[in-house]
């Protein structure tokens, strides 16, 4: 069960309404340590994405807003995060994760196409489950330094494991929070230039965790996407995912190619994912922390196709 707590702060400089990071704190999330701190619970009202709209999400979802060094500082709308305008040209720096789900005993990862349907990036290829953690979320979908630098980040997890559960109908239960690993953290933005022109209104400003997870046959997994937020789900091989992205009729989110690219693609010892005659090509990645880096914060500008936006 995920709980929203809808408590909010009058920003009395502004004279607007916010979630401060104090807030944050108030409203069950962690601080800055990383210590759980235990939620107010106002209206004790159950986040059910199956009950929203899009537009819903975007008006009603509080994103972790970040400095430069993913500490969290306050909270946005969703919708107001990914606005690119004037006053704010790349939007507003938030917390992301990016699933990626394998098959242990093929090797191959589970992709999803957001459905045309989404307000950001729709109809492009994309990694497994990508998503923000919320605020006043129970259980707490907000992680500290602390978090980070054990590599724990529980925020993030939970908050994987009801975006699973909402995008592709995993239910919670086939899924283990312990069973996520996370490898990292990119800084990048991008506009959604392919969609809404160069000139576009929206885009993504965001640090991203990468997490991958594995399930020890595609049978053992119930996949049921939800129509507004999945159109289809294909699983890949390495060398098939190359050949898609080389077919110039298929669109790929910038956070995946920018992740596949520099982590994923090359074949060798520090590539994340292998495509050889192993069935466990992800083995090193899962069972070791050789790729894992909790301290840098890895920093892209997008794809050239997404430079541009309104602001």
């Amino acid at each position: 069960v995920w709980v929203f707590n809808s408590l909010k702060l009058i920003s009395m400089s502004e004279g607007t309404t916010t979630t401060t990071a104090a807030a944050a704190v108030m409203i069950g999330g962690d601080d800055d340590n990383g210590a759980t701190v235990a939620a107010t619970d106002d209206n004790n009202n159950k986040w059910d994405g199956n009950s929203m709209t899009q537009t819903d999400m975007m008006e009603k979802d509080t994103v972790l807003v970040l400095d430069d060094d993913d500490n969290v500082i306050g909270s946005e709308s969703k919708r107001g995060a990914h606005e690119f305008r004037a006053d704010q040209p790349r939007g507003i720096l938030h917390r992301a994760f990016s699933v990626f789900l394998f098959d242990e005993s093929t090797g191959e990862l589970l992709l999803q196409k957001r459905a045309s349907s989404k307000i950001t990036f729709p109809n492009v290829w994309t990694n497994t489950c990508c998503s923000h953690p919320l605020h006043g979320m129970v259980p707490s979908e907000v992680d500290g330094p602390k978090d980070v630098a054990d590599g724990t980040v529980m925020g993030v997890k939970n908050a994987s494991i009801r975006k699973l559960d909402h995008e592709l109908g995993i239910p919670p239960a086939q899924l283990s929070v312990d069973g996520f690993k996370f490898l990292t953290r990119l800084h990048y933005w991008a506009a959604d230039t392919v969609t809404h022109g160069p000139q576009s209104p929206w885009g993504e400003h965001e640090i991203d965790y990468v997490l991958f997870y594995t399930v020890s046959s595609k049978d053992k997994v119930t996949i049921t996407p939800h129509p507004d937020e999945v159109d289809d789900v294909k699983w890949v091989t390495k060398s098939q995912l190359i050949s898609m992205m080389e077919d110039s009729s298929l669109l790929f989110s910038p956070w995946f190619r920018l992740i596949f690219e520099k982590w994923m693609l090359p074949n060798s010892t520090q590539s994340w994912w292998n495509d050889d005659d192993n069935n466990n090509s992800i083995s090193k990645t899962m069972t070791t922390n050789v790729h894992c880096d909790y301290v840098n914060i890895h920093v892209f500008d997008p794809p050239p196709e997404h430079m541009g936006g309104l602001g």
